[in-house]
């Protein structure tokens, strides 16, 4: 019995010395610099050091304030899922907006010229192929509100993708999606009182999504609204009196979901 206790008070030691090695991720975030035609685009790169190979890569499109500290957040969480994140740019030279003033402008010259968003995603998808720790068949792309409606803009072209996630992203589209066009999975995350997503925007989705025979899920969290998953957004909220504001409960569930759908569609 002594014998066995020693041996197995060894073990304990070796298993505690050793396992934080192999368990603690070491998330490197960077700044990297593509193109698109004569556009520079200014992105944030982010992964796990310590995984080796290629592993499955996600794209962020950020909010309609640009790629901000708050899409750098998200592109390390992914990172510490295993993933390679790519948080890109949609607006050039890695602008920012201060005020929503800007931030409508800068969307508004993408959303307007469908061209240019779509170049700049490409571009986007491209250079993350081309990471040597990318696996180019499993790709993902998720967004947040203005970010949103750009991936389902993509999933609606047939962008050939594994998946697109929406969070309290834009659901309407001048093109609707056509019957066996959509090859990525859909997940749209929605607040169920988003002020810039109406009841008939959100039926009008649906059925399009069943028309096209796209998989897709649709999922609204009570009491949420626009902008639930961005801790800024009660600050957005007052100073600028936007009808905007933080969930903590829906950003943790809405997450939670994104691991699920990730997981998912990314099984070999």
């Amino acid at each position: 019995m002594k014998r066995t206790f020693i041996g197995l008070a060894a073990t304990a030691l070796v298993l505690a010395i050793c396992l934080p090695a192999f368990a603690a991720a070491k998330i490197e975030g960077k700044a990297v610099t593509y193109k698109d035609g004569d556009v520079v685009l200014k992105g944030y790169l982010a992964f796990d050091q310590n995984i080796k190979g290629e592993r499955p890569g996600v794209l962020i499109v950020h909010e309609w304030w640009g790629l901000n500290d708050y899409v750098r957040k998200r592109a390390r969480m992914l990172a510490e899922m295993g993933y390679t994140a790519l948080a890109l740019d949609m607006y050039g030279d890695g602008k920012q907006a201060a005020h929503p003033d800007d931030a409508g402008k800068f969307a508004s010259a993408v959303t307007k010229n469908a061209a240019i968003g779509e170049g700049r995603f490409m571009a986007a998808l491209e250079f993350l192929k081309k990471q040597k720790n990318v696996d180019p068949e499993r790709i993902a792309a998720i967004g947040y509100c203005f970010g949103g409606g750009v991936v389902l803009h993509m999933a609606r072209l047939g962008v050939n993708i594994k998946g697109v996630a929406s969070f309290h992203g834009s659901l309407a589209t001048e093109k609707p999606a056509e019957p066996g066009v959509i090859k990525a999975k859909i997940l749209v995350l929605n607040g169920d009182a988003d002020k810039f997503t109406t009841r008939e925007q959100i039926k009008s989705f649906k059925k399009e999504m069943k028309n096209a025979d796209a998989d897709f899920q649709f999922i609204s969290y009570p009491g949420a609204m626009h902008s639930f998953t961005n801790p800024d957004a009660d600050m957005y909220a007052k100073k600028f009196n936007m009808p905007v504001g933080y969930n903590a409960d829906a950003d943790k569930k809405s997450w939670a979901q994104l691991d699920k759908f990730l997981t998912d569609i990314f099984k070999k």
